[in-house]
Parts: structure tokens; C-alpha cells; sequence
């Protein structure tokens, strides 16, 4: 049974003011931090022990794997990044809504329409797909510690037939999926991190 492990950082400043954020390299919030701390307390996280680990290389990822699992070995992966939003970035509905190439990016929204001076979303799809393809390649369990995007893309990937779309799939922050492989057929996923019984 080979195991896969899909983990969204904590919440930052961007997540609680509902900016979009993507290549803006944000640390996590105290809110997000002290919301990991009491997950990782009253929940159960997969041990990693025999897994390889990897994160998206950006802060919120970085401090939420040491927050939650101590500072242990791992690797960066620029291709599980979330979505460039390009001139996007760091802005809000509010703050745009008047922009023409907002205005123009939010008619008739399309995956394939790019953010001026960033990404599409099937431009990020391409791209975190081709490295969940090279991780999966290494032929090993493995958690990642991404985005709500980058996630949601590849359990969209996974399981076509659940009927899902991007936002269904999004886990909240701090929050993710395993996926289990039996050889190399999809079985099952489940949500991460277990809850407990434990008050």
C-alpha cells in the first residue's frame, strides 16, 4: 500500500483578509500559527517516519512543516507553488473591482484566462501536475505541504468521478488529504489530520 499525504499551510494575513495571494511569500499568521498549534493538540497527524517530505519552498509552508513536525529534512519543490496571480497579487475584490484587467480576468471566468504578469489556472494546473508526476516517479510515500490550489488541482486530477470542482476540493488551511495507492490503482482518500476522541 503505497501512501500520499497532501497538506495546506496554516493561514496568513492574506487567507484572514481574503487577498489574493500566491507568489507573495507571506509568513504564516499569529492566528494561523496559534490555529496549527492547537490542531497538531487535539488532532492526529501522520507520522512521518519513512515518508519523503517536501514543501512548496514559500514561508508558509516552510513554518507550517516545523511548526507541525519539528525541523526535520526535506525538500523544496517550486512546482506544488499555489497560482501566480500577477498583477493580482496582494489585492482584494475590493481594491480591483474597478480595474479594466480585473474587470476583463472576472468576465465570464475561464481556467485558461491568465492574470496579467502571472499565471492561468490551467497554466498552475500544468505545472503542479508535472511535479506531482515527478514526486509520484520516485516511487516512494511522500507528504506535501502546499497550496489550496496546487491540492485541489491534483485531487480533481486523482478523482475525476467524485464530481468535484475547485472549491470542493480546497482543504482548509492546516488541513489536507491521504490518498492511498494499491500498486498503481487509486483506492481511497481521506481527510487529514484524524480528529481524536481525546477533550
Amino acid at each position: 500500500m503505497r501512501r500520499i499525504f497532501l497538506l495546506r499551510h496554516g493561514k496568513t494575513e492574506a487567507n484572514e483578509k481574503r487577498l489574493y495571494c500566491g507568489a507573495s511569500d507571506l509568513p504564516l499568521s499569529n492566528a494561523g500559527r496559534a490555529e496549527l498549534i492547537k490542531l497538531r493538540e487535539t488532532t492526529r497527524y501522520p507520522d512521518l517516519s519513512g515518508l519523503r517530505v517536501y514543501t512548496s519552498g514559500l514561508l508558509r509552508t516552510e513554518e507550517t512543516l516545523s511548526l507541525l513536525f519539528g525541523e526535520i529534512p526535506h525538500e523544496k519543490v517550486r512546482g506544488l507553488r499555489e497560482m501566480n496571480f500577477g498583477d493580482f497579487e496582494m489585492g482584494c475584490y475590493e481594491e480591483l473591482k474597478t480595474e479594466p484587467a480585473y474587470i476583463a480576468w472576472l468576465d465570464g471566468y475561464s481556467d485558461q484566462k491568465r492574470c496579467p504578469n502571472g499565471e492561468s489556472g490551467a497554466d498552475m494546473t500544468r505545472r503542479v501536475l508535472a511535479a506531482f508526476d515527478m514526486l509520484l516517479r520516485q516511487n516512494e510515500d511522500f507528504i506535501a505541504i502546499s497550496h489550496g490550489g496546487p491540492i485541489s488541482a491534483i485531487m480533481a486530477h486523482l478523482f475525476p468521478a467524485a464530481g468535484k470542482n475547485h472549491y470542493e476540493w480546497q482543504p482548509e488551511n492546516g488541513r489536507g488529504y491521504l490518498v492511498e495507492f494499491d500498486s498503481a490503482r487509486l483506492l481511497r482518500f481521506a481527510p487529514i489530520p484524524e480528529t481524536t476522541d481525546e477533550r
